[in-house]
């Protein structure tokens, strides 16, 4: 039992040993799953900052043009020198400015020239600087409305700009622009959880919620683009310097930013790209939060696993003392599934024997029904025989006196009876033979009509009248001929019987689609009866009358159809018993 031991607890501490090495292996690729997970959670403040972002830029886009119809910025660019109109144009782009909510408002001739601001009364103002070098003012002298963003070299703000050209008439006489202050963006992102930077097409950082990111590159600037920024003045040339980035790509819009030196940090970032202003706006959310729940859940894991492990360690301890007991058990459990075996075969032989006795049943209802109407048959065999004796007599009579056209009539009235003989055995022959236990499609009037041949011979000798209509089209059902016949003649036999007695036997039989309704007009079906009406060997009827296996049988075999027979009474009267069948394409010839 030592010995087991020992091998248990190296067993345990083995698979301790892999679990530690598979969480270790684990971790990076858990971490990424984490870090995607943040990045599409990002992406929804993200979009929203992009909206917010991009309808402030909407909101300002139109003001220039708007502002530039003005007729007193025509005026002044036509007289630059009248003072009090330039103190008028002053005062008025002062007020629009405060207005509208920018950081000023200027007035350009077609120089590039500052002839008008906002900011008159301020010592930064733009009166009298010239912005020819601005590519916002060639596009707007050039007629089209255009955009900039550029550190202030003046005011030491950074802004971004947009330029309207003033027209007089079809003549462009300047340029009005507009700027409003990009750092209140930056006032509400630093609220946020997680950091926010915008960068330009040349991956420039000229917005950020945090001030050292400012006017850094996330990659190396060409010589080409330092030429450009320094010609345009958009940016301080001197200040500009490369953000120390590695970055692992995690999906299509997500990224691992780890940062060097200053800013030492790891972060996941989630951009989207701004591709009507050539901007990209990221989202970057510290990585540290995320890589506790990369820990978080490996260390679930690592308790689920040591449980595991324990419970795993108690079950092979208890293995050894189980062992005995495992195999008392299986031994039950073979004698068990022998038992039940045997047992199985018994229930399947006394089920056929059920269902031959089933069948011996439906024959011997239908052999006691023909012992009931056996008075009828006698009768209706009796009187054609002693037709068939007079009518030969009568043949032999006229034979002897040569009126051989009197022997002929009687010869064929015999072949009538006859006929008539024939006609009764084979009805009587069709209903007694043992059914088939096959169902398949049929024609439901042809069934009706050879049931009403049997119960014809009833009607003969004990009176009654049934009334049928048979249906315009022919109607198909699901059952077996003989069968779906006793289980009629059985409903008839039954109205009658129900009706002993009454001056007035109708028995009203009626099809609609494929439901078969028979009614009579008898006491109708006690309350108390009701529920077991369909019980085998219950009757209501004197002794010696009946078994009550009729209705009992035929519940079954219309259930076995697919079918279903119910008893009610009638509101005026009686009761009325109905066949429900499934109908059926005309595909083949029924079973019997």
């Amino acid at each position: 039992m030592t010995f087991k031991r020992k091998h248990i607890i190296a067993l345990i501490a083995t698979l301790a040993t892999v679990s530690a090495l598979v969480a270790a292996a684990a971790f990076p690729a858990l971490e990424r799953h984490y870090m995607r997970q943040q990045a599409e959670r990002d992406a929804v403040p993200l979009k929203l900052a992009v909206e917010s972002l991009r309808a402030t830029l909407d909101r300002y886009a139109p003001l220039p043009a708007l502002i530039a119809e003005r007729p007193a910025l025509v005026e002044l660019l036509s007289q630059p020198e009248n003072a009090r109109l330039a103190d008028a144009v002053n005062e008025d782009l002062r007020q629009t400015a405060a207005t509208v909510r920018a950081s000023d408002v200027y007035l350009m001739d077609i120089t590039g020239r500052t002839i008008a601001a906002a900011s008159y009364r301020e010592p930064a103002s733009f009166l009298g600087r010239n912005f020819s070098y601005q590519s916002y003012f060639t596009q707007a002298l050039n007629g089209f409305l255009s955009s900039f963003s550029v550190y202030g070299t003046t005011t030491g703000e950074r802004g971004y700009f947009y330029a309207a050209p003033v027209e007089d008439g079809e003549r462009i006489v300047g340029v009005l622009a507009i700027k409003f202050n990009i750092s209140a963006f930056e006032s509400i992102w630093r609220g946020t959880d997680s950091e926010i930077m915008v960068w330009d097409r040349n991956d420039f950082v000229f917005m950020s919620s945090r001030p050292d990111w400012h006017f850094r590159a996330i990659r190396p600037l060409s010589e080409a683009t330092r030429r450009v920024i320094a010609q345009n003045l958009q940016y301080p040339i001197d200040r500009i310097d490369l953000l120390p980035i590695t970055t692992t790509r995690l999906g299509e819009d997500a990224q691992l930013i780890e940062f060097e030196g200053d800013t030492n940090g790891s972060y996941v970032l989630t951009s989207q790209r701004l591709s009507d202003l050539d901007w990209t706006m990221a989202s970057l959310t510290p990585r540290l939060p995320v890589t506790l729940q990369a820990l978080n859940t490996l260390v679930i894991a690592g308790l689920i696993v040591v449980l595991g492990l324990v419970g795993l360690l108690a079950f092979l301890l208890r293995q050894a003392r189980q062992t005995e007991a495992w195999a008392k058990e299986q031994e039950a459990k073979r004698r068990l599934e022998t038992a039940v075996e045997e047992r199985t075969r018994d229930l399947q032989t006394a089920l056929s024997d059920l269902k031959q006795t089933q069948t011996d049943l439906i024959q011997a209802g239908k052999l006691s029904g023909l012992g009931q109407m056996s008075a009828a048959l006698s009768h209706e065999f009796n009187q054609p025989l002693a037709a068939v004796k007079s009518y030969a007599d009568n043949a032999n009579a006229f034979l002897d006196r040569d009126r051989l056209d009197e022997a002929r009539d009687n010869i064929a009235r015999i072949s009538k009876m006859a006929d008539r003989m024939a006609t009764i055995s084979a009805h009587l022959r069709n209903f007694a033979r043992r059914p088939q236990l096959a169902t398949g499609p049929l024609l439901l009037n042809a069934v009706i009509q050879d049931a009403l041949g049997v119960i014809e011979m009833r009607l003969a000798s004990e009176g009654g009248r049934i009334i049928y209509t048979p249906p315009e089209h022919e109607i198909w059902v699901t059952g077996g001929h003989v069968r779906l016949q006793q289980v009629i003649v059985n409903l008839i036999n039954n109205a009658f019987d129900a009706m002993e007695g009454h001056k007035t036997r109708d028995v009203t039989l009626t099809v609609t689609g494929t439901t078969v309704r028979v009614r009579d007009t008898g006491p109708g079906i006690d309350a108390e009866h009701s529920t077991q009406i369909f019980d085998p060997f219950f009757t209501t009827k004197a002794p010696g009358k009946g078994l009550g296996l009729g209705l009992s049988i035929s519940y079954n075999i219309v259930s076995d159809f697919g079918g279903t027979l119910t008893a009610e009474n009638h509101p005026e009267g009686g009761a009325v018993f109905s066949v429900v069948l499934r109908p059926a394409e005309p595909k083949q010839v029924a079973a019997q």
